[in-house]
């Protein structure tokens, strides 16, 4: 279990523009805000009002016009690409909405890949025993088109975990299945961040789901809305099966 202590995430004065000339689009304001390791923080805000381009910055996929970000006291800015990705590959993992999976690829070799490219031994072993705990060990073998979609989630989600990151970014993670399977994949979510201590950052429009998160940052137009609840109290994290879940 990591500490909860410590800052882990920092943006300060964030600017984000994007598009040029007349096209330009000043996305993110000025945001300044501090996630702790540990901690579960849900992005909520109207469309178009830079949550995904917050988190993309987060991840080191948008670089700022202006400002800082900075992961595990390392400036996303002043690395060069290649170091930029070295660094996403040892502290994030990505779980995006439409999945995002490799479609010739079977389960087992999505999962395995971020793997392989970290050198890790024994890639298949560790990307099988991540399937398995979330239920889809009779499934190492299938294709995304022979999935349903609570199924490609999840093969989403272990191949996020599988490099056992410290920070885990999910992008509307159950926006598009139905409510049944999107609490699913919910429970797998905050009880991979309970287990292992993975600082959790989602978007999400719904409400239920942002509830669960120890803390709700609201956006509007680019800026954190000051107006709005930020906070929410602590609660007890309980851990839900990974295992033995229907299938969505």
């Amino acid at each position: 279990m990591r500490s909860v202590n410590r800052p882990l995430i920092l943006c300060n004065s964030l600017h984000i523009r994007l598009g040029a000339g007349a096209g330009e689009v000043h996305v993110l304001k000025g945001i300044d805000l501090t996630i702790a390791a540990g901690e579960s923080v849900s992005l909520v805000g109207p469309s178009g009002s830079g949550k995904s381009t917050l988190l993309m910055a987060l991840a080191g996929l948008e670089r700022p016009s202006s400002g800082q970000v900075v992961l595990d006291g390392n400036d996303l800015g002043a690395l060069s690409e290649d170091a930029l990705a070295r660094l996403r590959g040892r502290l994030i993992g990505i779980v995006f909405q439409s999945f995002h999976l490799i479609p010739n690829m079977t389960a087992l070799e999505n999962v395995a890949v971020p793997l392989e490219l970290a050198g890790a031994a024994d890639a298949f072993g560790r990307a099988a025993s991540e399937l398995r705990a979330i239920g889809l060990g009779d499934r190492l073998t299938h294709y995304p088109a022979e999935l349903s979609g609570g199924e490609q989630q999840r093969v989403a989600i272990a191949r996020a975990l599988a490099p056992n990151p410290s920070i885990l970014l999910a992008d509307e993670p159950t926006g598009n299945l139905d409510a049944a399977t999107g609490a699913v994949i919910a429970d797998l979510l905050f009880a991979a961040h309970a287990a292992r201590g993975t600082t959790l950052v989602l978007i999400t429009h719904d409400v239920a789901l942002a509830d669960r998160s120890e803390r709700v940052v609201s956006l509007k137009s680019g800026l954190i809305d000051s107006g709005a609840p930020q906070w929410r109290r602590n609660r007890v994290r309980r851990l839900p099966s990974l295992v033995d879940e229907p299938r969505g």
